[in-house]
């Protein structure tokens, strides 16, 4: 009998699992709350990262790695990095090869721009909408394995809990969005991949469909979260309706200036202060710097030097999302930007095969803690998607066994509904205390005021407040005005939140060592 495996999440990630598992020869369950065409990953817009050697800068898999160790301060597992990056050329490859519309340069080969963090050219893209073209690709070939049987889909479901018992996991429950009513399914393993805790903040660039319950229903089961301080401020995002526009990175990839408007004078303070990669500084250091600057001056990123044709070529996406959005040209005029709530580094803690502490529970993707460490490079989010989702797929067919015992939903251990004005109030508590910079002060007042309130969302809140705390150090997107060094006695460790029913315990778990390579 084929093993069945449960999949919560249809973005990215989620897709990726599920072709993989269906390539393994197993049952996909598919469960999402909206379509995949809705999902997060479709709004991702600068590119994918591999080290394809194509533009004559002797580029390598192995560079890709120091790049991304290094911009996440020494938090990232070493062995999921190097395996992610020795894996990226083939997988942009073999996303070529099922569709995605990448970019291509004169040469007829897959083109490549700079993006931050990194000094080489290796941002495979396709235009500024990356994520659309990723997402249609998958979920044609997903199409293909439904027509075959192989993947149900459980559309318009929203996730409930899981079936646990002595630390095993069997299966979910999940309802229906429009009877309402609650389903048991019973899988060999359960993959996670719900995505980032933007609807914890709100105030993001993210999807608030992402609202966070799923990550924060398991951390109230007791599953353990890891690095949940690390949150990730896009340096450039504009104010729309409650949200933040992203302004993509790849913007200044394709020559995109910062400025600050300083006694009437342009002031391009990035390329003053960082002069080896300038406005391509990773993102922890270019939002600090931004949020440093703006308490003085505003600051603008300007387009209007890159030509006409390679805005066409390359960034049309954005300009629409400008002219849309912002009624702002970028072709003619600078735009104001500021810092905004971008990715989340940490979630659901899980190793470098995907595995959770739970027997037959996996995660992959954002709603996972693994390969970016304290702080994300631009374009690594959709490697270590796509990665992600087909390592937790090849570990949960691999390792799940081959029998489950039937469950049934005891309403009992279901969590009530939460109360409607909770997360508007969560979400003004947490921007203020998690924000580009922290102190002491600030964290202790947020952790006070979320302790007021009810609900699994604010127990995970509690634990970012309390992680951030127990980090006394400044070290990638976490940055503490109190603590303003990096302290690596204490901060070269994962911190693990762990919720035992009755208090959130906090504690630090070394970072495996690099394996010899032969």
């Amino acid at each position: 009998m084929k093993k069945t495996i449960l999949i919560i999440g249809a973005g990215l990630a989620g897709l990726s699992a599920a072709l993989q598992a269906a390539e393994e020869g197993c049952k996909v369950k598919l469960i999402s709350s909206m379509p995949s065409e809705r999902a997060q990953s479709v709004m991702a817009e600068g590119g994918i990262n591999a080290a394809l050697n194509i533009k004559e800068e002797d580029d390598s898999p192995e560079q890709h790695y120091e790049d991304t160790i290094k911009a996440g301060c020494g938090l990232a597992d070493p062995n999921a990095v190097w395996n992610m990056t020795q894996a990226a050329p083939e997988l942009v490859r073999w996303l070529h090869r099922i569709g995605v519309a990448f970019n291509i340069d004169d040469h007829d080969e897959i083109d490549l721009r700079n993006f931050g963090g990194q000094k080489k050219k290796r941002t495979a893209f396709s235009k500024s909408d990356t994520g659309k073209q990723l997402m249609t690709a998958l979920i044609d070939a997903i199409r293909k394995k439904e027509i075959d049987g192989q993947i149900e889909r459980f559309s318009h479901h929203s996730f409930v809990t899981l079936h646990l018992h002595d630390n095993i996991c069997n299966g979910c429950v999940i309802q229906d969005r429009y009877s309402g009513e609650m389903h048991s399914l019973i899988g060999n393993a359960v993959i996670l991949a719900t995505g980032g805790m933007h609807g914890l903040f709100g105030n993001t660039t993210g999807s608030l469909a992402n609202t966070g319950e799923v990550t924060a229903e398991l951390f109230r089961l007791g599953i353990p979260m890891a690095n949940l301080e690390m949150i990730q401020y896009h340096p450039t995002t504009a104010a729309i309706g409650g949200k933040r526009l992203l302004i993509s990175e790849a913007a200044r990839g394709e020559g995109g200036r910062l400025f600050a408007k300083r006694d009437g004078k342009p002031w391009y303070f990035m390329e003053e202060m960082y002069p080896e990669l300038g406005n391509l500084m990773p993102r922890d250091i270019t939002a600090r710097t931004i949020r440093q600057v703006r308490t003085d001056y505003p600051v603008y990123l300007d387009m209007t030097e890159i030509s006409k044709d390679r805005i066409e070529k390359k960034l049309s996406g954005l300009l629409d999302d400008c002219l849309t959005y912002l009624h702002q040209d970028i072709r003619k005029e600078p735009i104001a930007v500021s810092p905004g709530i971008h990715y989340f580094m940490g979630g659901i803690f899980v190793d470098e095969c995907h595995r959770t502490p739970v027997k037959n529970l996996y995660a992959a993707g954002e709603c996972c803690c693994q390969y970016h460490g304290a702080n994300r490079l631009g374009g690594n989010s959709l490697l270590g998607a796509i990665y992600g989702g087909k390592i937790a797929a090849q570990t949960a067919c691999l390792e799940s066994p081959d029998q489950t015992e039937p469950f049934f939903i005891n309403k009992e251990t279901l969590v009530p509904t939460e109360p409607a004005h909770v997360p508007i109030r969560l979400h003004e508590i947490l921007q203020k205390a998690m924000d580009v910079v922290r102190d002491e002060t600030t964290l202790k007042t947020g952790l006070a005021q979320l302790q007021t309130l009810q609900g699994s969302r604010s127990l995970l809140g509690q634990a970012m407040i309390k992680s951030a705390l127990a980090r006394q150090e400044s070290r990638g997107a976490h940055w503490r005005s109190d603590y303003p060094l990096q302290n690596d006695e204490i901060g070269s460790k994962t911190t693990v939140a762990v919720y035992d029913g009755t208090t959130i315990k906090i504690s630090f778990a070394p970072i495996p060592k690099r394996r010899c390579i032969q």
